[in-house]
């Protein structure tokens, strides 16, 4: 193996590990669920400024690192398929 695809292959791995943490400090979406059935409305303070809570942060990390994520996937297939950067 090449220098460039232990590199790329400690990245996947950092990214792998980036996505899974994201994923699992985001809330559940279920968990504004029950404002239905107790009539919750959603004129609350956190739901008229969701764009600079912590969820909104997370949404938009998880996005960032999963694009980067499966870019980096194909970027690692290509070497290994056609052998790119010598031997």
């Amino acid at each position: 193996m090449s220098t460039v695809e232990w590199v790329l292959g400690f990245m996947l791995i950092g990214f792998s590990i980036a996505i899974i943490s994201v994923v699992l400090f985001q809330e559940g979406q279920q968990q504004s669920a029950g404002g239905i059935m107790t009539g919750g409305g959603g004129d609350t303070f956190l739901n008229k400024n969701k764009a600079r809570s912590i969820d909104a942060f997370l949404e938009r990390w998880t996005r960032f690192i999963a694009v980067v994520f499966f870019l980096l996937v194909i970027i690692v297939n290509m070497v290994s398929h056609f052998h790119l950067f010598g031997a």
